[in-house]
């Protein structure tokens, strides 16, 4: 009979736990961020999935930098780029822009679309890429087609702001195109809640949670740490 009630108990927390699971984690995961003593730099990124940003109410909530969206393929602009671009700046955020890499256009004309869009300015971070899918594109891409359009894209970007770009990866693509190995730049790896164990090298960027929530931005957001 004890046996029977000591299973029973231990069945029952089980389960306890199973259903209260998901609401633990909803209530904690949009609050927890790396440790500010280990990462003294933390940040978002953002684009126009995020509405309207009161960038005046993130500083007093530990945002430091921020990446801003500005462009992605051959043609597409955020749109809400040059208020985020402004806002940030206003608020005193270290800001920086990145370009949403696809296949769908070849590497230097998304280049010149970066370059449109977004100022020279030597007190921004250096320009990203995001580079985790190919985009919608009708037909497969080898892996060193890829790298190709990718390699003309860096070079143009880097020529006109006169820095290195920061390669954002996923696990998943850069196993799948090797983009780390085949260009030695800074990278910002995307790893939520667990740092990444992946990549040519340390990351410099580490993007730790996508659920995180802050007053003045609607909905969640991407937070990011900085390498000390």
């Amino acid at each position: 009979m004890k046996r029977r009630r000591r299973f029973a108990w231990f069945a029952g927390g089980a389960l306890a736990i199973l259903l209260l699971a998901p609401l633990l984690t909803s209530l904690y995961a949009p609050h927890w961020h790396p440790s500010d003593r280990t990462y003294p730099r933390q940040g978002i990124d953002v684009s126009h999935y995020q509405g309207r940003i009161d960038w005046a109410a993130l500083p007093a909530q530990g945002v430091d930098f921020a990446y801003i969206k500005a462009s992605e393929g051959g043609d597409l602009r955020d749109e809400t780029f040059a208020a985020n671009w402004a806002g940030a700046r206003r608020a005193g955020i270290a800001r920086g822009a990145y370009h949403y890499f696809t296949m769908c256009r070849p590497g230097a004309e998304q280049a010149a679309n970066f370059i449109a869009a977004v100022p020279a300015d030597p007190d921004a971070l250096p320009p990203a890429i995001d580079v985790e899918d190919l985009g919608p594109c009708p037909h497969a891409i080898a892996a060193a087609d890829f790298r190709a359009e990718l390699a003309a894209f860096i070079g143009l970007v880097e020529a006109h702001y006169g820095r290195p770009v920061r390669l954002y990866l996923t696990e998943e693509f850069d196993r799948l195109y090797d983009v780390s190995a085949h260009f030695d730049r800074p990278l910002w790896l995307r790893s939520i809640f667990w740092k990444p164990d992946f990549g040519a090298r340390p990351w410099a960027l580490w993007q730790a949670s996508n659920v995180r929530r802050l007053d003045g931005i609607r909905g969640r957001v991407d937070w990011n740490v900085a390498r000390p």
